[in-house]
Protein backbone atom coordinates (compact mmCIF):
# COMPACT_ATOMS: atom_id res chain seq x y z
CA UNK A 1 0.00 0.00 0.00
CA UNK A 2 3.20 2.45 0.93
CA UNK A 3 4.78 1.38 -2.82
CA UNK A 4 1.38 2.76 -4.04
CA UNK A 5 1.38 5.91 -2.29
CA UNK A 6 5.20 6.40 -3.91
CA UNK A 7 3.78 5.61 -7.28
CA UNK A 8 0.69 8.06 -7.02
CA UNK A 9 2.48 11.02 -5.44
CA UNK A 10 5.66 11.07 -5.83
CA UNK A 11 6.00 15.32 -5.11
CA UNK A 12 4.16 14.76 -2.31
CA UNK A 13 6.82 12.53 -0.72
CA UNK A 14 9.29 14.84 -1.89
CA UNK A 15 7.71 17.74 -0.36
CA UNK A 16 7.20 16.63 2.83
CA UNK A 17 10.63 14.92 2.89
CA UNK A 18 12.10 18.75 2.43
CA UNK A 19 9.41 19.50 5.21
CA UNK A 20 10.81 17.28 7.34
CA UNK A 21 14.68 18.40 7.13
CA UNK A 22 13.13 21.85 7.64
CA UNK A 23 11.81 21.04 11.08
CA UNK A 24 15.26 18.86 12.08
CA UNK A 25 16.87 21.88 11.19
CA UNK A 26 14.80 24.24 13.25
CA UNK A 27 15.05 22.11 15.98
CA UNK A 28 18.44 21.85 15.72
CA UNK A 29 18.71 25.50 16.05
CA UNK A 30 16.23 25.73 18.74
CA UNK A 31 18.70 23.29 20.91
CA UNK A 32 21.62 25.79 19.78
CA UNK A 33 20.17 28.91 20.29
CA UNK A 34 17.45 28.48 23.19
CA UNK A 35 18.64 25.47 24.80
CA UNK A 36 22.41 26.77 24.70
CA UNK A 37 23.70 23.45 22.66
CA UNK A 38 26.55 24.28 20.74
CA UNK A 39 27.20 22.64 17.37
CA UNK A 40 30.77 20.94 16.65
CA UNK A 41 31.83 20.60 12.93
CA UNK A 42 30.34 17.80 12.49
CA UNK A 43 27.29 18.56 13.34
CA UNK A 44 27.53 21.54 11.05
CA UNK A 45 28.50 19.58 8.24
CA UNK A 46 25.09 17.59 8.58
CA UNK A 47 23.36 20.74 9.35
CA UNK A 48 24.45 21.10 5.42
CA UNK A 49 24.01 17.84 4.62
CA UNK A 50 20.31 18.66 6.07
CA UNK A 51 19.77 21.95 4.42
CA UNK A 52 20.49 20.43 0.70
CA UNK A 53 18.64 17.47 1.01
CA UNK A 54 15.62 20.16 2.05
CA UNK A 55 16.67 22.25 -1.39
CA UNK A 56 17.00 19.63 -3.79
CA UNK A 57 13.77 17.47 -2.59
CA UNK A 58 11.93 20.84 -2.51
CA UNK A 59 12.71 21.70 -5.70
CA UNK A 60 12.21 18.45 -6.87
CA UNK A 61 8.60 18.36 -5.78
CA UNK A 62 7.74 20.77 -7.95
CA UNK A 63 8.69 19.16 -11.05
CA UNK A 64 5.86 16.67 -12.73
CA UNK A 65 8.16 15.33 -15.40
CA UNK A 66 9.10 11.82 -14.36
CA UNK A 67 12.72 11.33 -15.45
CA UNK A 68 13.32 14.75 -13.23
CA UNK A 69 11.76 13.30 -10.43
CA UNK A 70 13.71 10.60 -10.77
CA UNK A 71 17.47 12.16 -11.23
CA UNK A 72 16.14 14.52 -7.97
CA UNK A 73 15.49 11.46 -5.64
CA UNK A 74 18.87 10.31 -6.73
CA UNK A 75 20.65 13.62 -5.43
CA UNK A 76 18.12 13.65 -2.54
CA UNK A 77 19.25 9.62 -2.06
CA UNK A 78 22.91 11.12 -2.40
CA UNK A 79 23.17 13.63 -0.27
CA UNK A 80 21.02 11.58 2.30
CA UNK A 81 24.36 9.04 2.04
CA UNK A 82 26.59 11.43 2.74
CA UNK A 83 25.02 13.09 5.84
CA UNK A 84 24.32 9.58 7.41
CA UNK A 85 27.97 8.89 6.68
CA UNK A 86 29.00 12.02 8.68
CA UNK A 87 26.57 10.93 10.86
CA UNK A 88 27.85 7.47 11.45
CA UNK A 89 31.49 8.65 12.03
CA UNK A 90 30.15 11.11 14.77
CA UNK A 91 28.47 8.06 16.40
CA UNK A 92 31.08 5.89 16.33
CA UNK A 93 33.49 8.59 17.56
CA UNK A 94 30.96 9.09 20.19
CA UNK A 95 31.06 5.70 21.47
CA UNK A 96 34.60 4.93 20.99
CA UNK A 97 36.20 8.31 21.68
CA UNK A 98 39.80 8.41 21.12
CA UNK A 99 42.40 9.43 24.08
CA UNK A 100 42.27 12.56 22.49
CA UNK A 101 39.39 14.04 21.48
CA UNK A 102 39.57 16.67 19.27
CA UNK A 103 37.99 17.73 15.80
CA UNK A 104 39.96 20.89 15.67
CA UNK A 105 39.04 24.70 16.58
CA UNK A 106 35.20 25.91 17.49
CA UNK A 107 33.41 26.80 13.84
CA UNK A 108 32.71 30.45 15.11
CA UNK A 109 35.84 31.09 16.20
CA UNK A 110 37.44 29.78 13.11
CA UNK A 111 34.92 32.18 10.93
CA UNK A 112 36.04 35.41 13.17
CA UNK A 113 39.68 34.47 13.32
CA UNK A 114 40.31 32.90 9.74
CA UNK A 115 38.94 34.17 5.93
CA UNK A 116 36.36 31.81 4.16
CA UNK A 117 38.86 30.11 2.22
CA UNK A 118 40.13 28.82 5.11
CA UNK A 119 37.61 28.28 7.02
CA UNK A 120 36.02 25.45 4.78
CA UNK A 121 38.77 23.08 4.79
CA UNK A 122 39.17 23.41 8.59
CA UNK A 123 35.66 22.32 8.71
CA UNK A 124 36.29 19.26 6.99
CA UNK A 125 39.20 18.81 9.35
CA UNK A 126 36.96 18.79 12.51
CA UNK A 127 37.22 21.14 15.83
CA UNK A 128 35.89 21.50 18.84
CA UNK A 129 34.56 17.89 20.85
CA UNK A 130 32.57 16.07 18.18
CA UNK A 131 32.71 13.04 20.82
CA UNK A 132 30.69 15.01 23.35
CA UNK A 133 27.14 14.09 24.13
CA UNK A 134 25.37 16.75 25.41
CA UNK A 135 21.53 15.40 24.83
CA UNK A 136 19.82 12.07 24.41
CA UNK A 137 16.39 11.16 23.79
CA UNK A 138 15.20 7.52 24.31
CA UNK A 139 18.91 7.03 25.07
CA UNK A 140 20.34 7.74 21.72
CA UNK A 141 22.40 11.30 20.64
CA UNK A 142 21.67 14.07 18.15
CA UNK A 143 24.26 12.33 16.12
CA UNK A 144 22.54 8.78 16.64
CA UNK A 145 19.00 10.84 15.79
CA UNK A 146 20.74 12.24 12.45
CA UNK A 147 21.89 8.84 11.40
CA UNK A 148 18.91 7.19 11.58
CA UNK A 149 16.84 9.94 9.99
CA UNK A 150 19.43 10.62 6.76
CA UNK A 151 18.83 6.39 6.62
CA UNK A 152 15.11 6.75 6.73
CA UNK A 153 15.50 9.66 4.00
CA UNK A 154 17.44 7.57 1.96
CA UNK A 155 15.71 4.78 1.71
CA UNK A 156 12.34 6.74 0.72
CA UNK A 157 14.73 8.24 -1.95
CA UNK A 158 15.17 4.52 -2.54
CA UNK A 159 11.85 3.20 -2.53
CA UNK A 160 10.91 6.24 -4.92
CA UNK A 161 13.08 5.92 -7.20
CA UNK A 162 12.45 1.79 -7.63
CA UNK A 163 9.06 2.22 -7.87
CA UNK A 164 9.38 5.49 -10.30
CA UNK A 165 11.81 3.19 -12.50
CA UNK A 166 9.29 0.30 -12.38
CA UNK A 167 6.64 2.48 -13.45
CA UNK A 168 8.81 3.89 -16.49
CA UNK A 169 8.95 0.27 -18.18
CA UNK A 170 5.98 -0.51 -20.15
CA UNK A 171 4.49 -3.86 -19.25
CA UNK A 172 5.19 -6.98 -20.62
CA UNK A 173 2.45 -9.25 -22.23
Amino acid sequence: MLLKYFEAAPRRVLALVSLGCIAMLAFGLYLQHVIGLEPCPMCIVQRYALALVAIVAGVTAFFSTKWLIMVGSAKTLLLAGFGAFVAARQSWLQWYPPEEASCGRDFYGMIETFPLQRVIPMIFKGSGDCTKIDWTFLGLSIANWSFLCFVGIALLMLALLVVQGRRAKPARR
